[in-house]
């Protein structure tokens, strides 16, 4: 499986089932340049529920639930975008995606720390992908306790400050900080197969690809 970011919450995951996009948002110059056979939103907000620009004619999942589409097995899970179960933000999903013999989660706009039963929806994950920047989801600190309690083999953080874009987000050093990671030059893209996932848990940083 091949693993894009694209900027903010919106990744490309490529494998041999298909494409997935996430959190699709509006990029300069973004439409038609991606196509997807299913795409995901964690909420209704306009940096993150862009589908149409998307290529393709995909799926387009929305909520929780149980979806199947060419061979792509997603749960998704309901959580909120705030401490205070939606009162401030509203609600948020979490998908687990499962293709290419692995289970990669997106976790949206979480805003919270997690329950027993919403991790136990999350059980196996291979790749998470968790906003650090704080503001309107965890911030670094929670993103390590999230962590802790999904236990992934690897972490990609995401929705953290780039350049000029998103100022009110922390930059990731504060998360990698927090992880304990001396260094993670960020990568152009992340491949990732069965065989070759690490032992323990590896946070892996990239580069926005659309911004």
């Amino acid at each position: 499986m091949e693993i894009t970011w694209l900027g903010h919450a919106n990744f490309r995951l490529r494998g041999r089932e298909g494409v997935v996009v996430t959190d699709p948002a509006l990029w300069k110059g973004a439409a038609g340049r991606t196509t997807a056979d299913l795409v995901t939103v964690s909420h209704p907000h306009p940096g993150h529920n862009q589908a149409a620009l998307v290529g393709g004619e995909p799926r387009v999942i929305s909520g929780p639930g149980e979806y199947e589409v060419k061979g792509i097995v997603v749960t998704g899970v309901a959580t909120y975008h705030d401490a205070e179960k939606g009162k401030k933000r509203g609600k948020n999903t979490a998908y687990v995606i499962g293709f290419d013999d692995l289970l990669v989660c997106h976790l949206g706009d979480l805003g919270h720390l997690l329950s027993t039963d919403q991790v136990d929806q999350m059980r196996n994950v291979d790749v998470l992908l968790i906003p650090v920047g704080g503001g309107v989801t965890v911030d670094a600190a929670q993103a390590v306790e999230v962590i802790s309690l999904v236990e992934p083999r690897v972490v990609i953080p995401m929705h953290f400050r780039v350049g000029d874009l998103d100022p009110s987000l922390d930059p990731v050093d504060r998360f990698l900080r927090e992880m304990g990671v001396a260094d993670s030059p960020p990568q152009p893209k992340a491949t990732f197969s069965r065989s070759n996932l690490p032992d323990g848990t590896q946070v892996v940083v990239l580069e926005p690809r659309a911004v």
